[in-house]
């Protein structure tokens, strides 16, 4: 992987958001677009290809950080904080590697199947620079927007304020209002 593509942080949220939930478009819809989507980051070499089986290994590995990143919502004491099954990670072909930074994990193949490692190597070097508890979800079940929270209390849970805080604050003040007594049903 190349040193240019951006920080493990900006990776991660990429991978995550090639699928947008509110407007259920999948930017890696096939073989060949998750192909040209690792080519344009350099995780896999030019004459690499995907086929079907890469392609759901990539959906299941984006569903699976996706799943991960709505956890770090989750507060100390406030139920369980693992991510899901760790399944679309079993299959990726990586390697502890000592470097003088400190240990890191790294893809030990080329093609897809080494592309795809290395994002989740790109996810173990967020969470060793302490990034990875800033990468989240955005909790508007109509959005699910990966972002990097950067409030000072890692409280941020929408990835707008001006769209999906406003759509849940709107939705809870409605809700407020019908179950007030006196109050008019529109």
């Amino acid at each position: 992987m190349s040193d240019d593509m951006g920080s493990p942080s900006e990776l991660v949220i990429d991978f995550v958001n090639t699928y947008d939930v509110e407007g259920e478009t999948d930017s890696i819809p096939s073989p060949a677009a998750l192909t040209a989507w690792l080519g344009r980051r350099e995780l896999i070499g030019p004459g690499d290809a995907a086929d079907e089986r890469d392609l759901a290994a990539a959906v299941d590995l984006r569903e699976a950080l996706r799943e991960a990143l709505r956890h770090n919502h989750d507060r100390p004491g406030s139920g369980d904080h693992g991510p899901g099954p760790s399944r679309p990670f079993a299959d990726l072909p990586l390697r502890v590697a000592l470097t003088p930074a400190g240990p890191v994990l790294e893809p030990v193949a080329t093609g897809v199947p080494g592309g795809l490692a290395g994002i989740v190597a790109a996810v173990m070097r967020a969470h060793s620079e302490g990034m990875w508890p800033r990468l989240k979800v955005c909790t508007e079940s109509t959005c699910q927007w990966a972002f990097v929270d950067s409030s000072k209390n890692r409280s941020r849970s929408w990835c707008s304020m001006r769209v999906c805080g406003n759509r849940t604050k709107t939705r809870a003040y409605r809700a407020r209002r019908q179950t007030e007594p006196g109050s008019r049903h529109l």
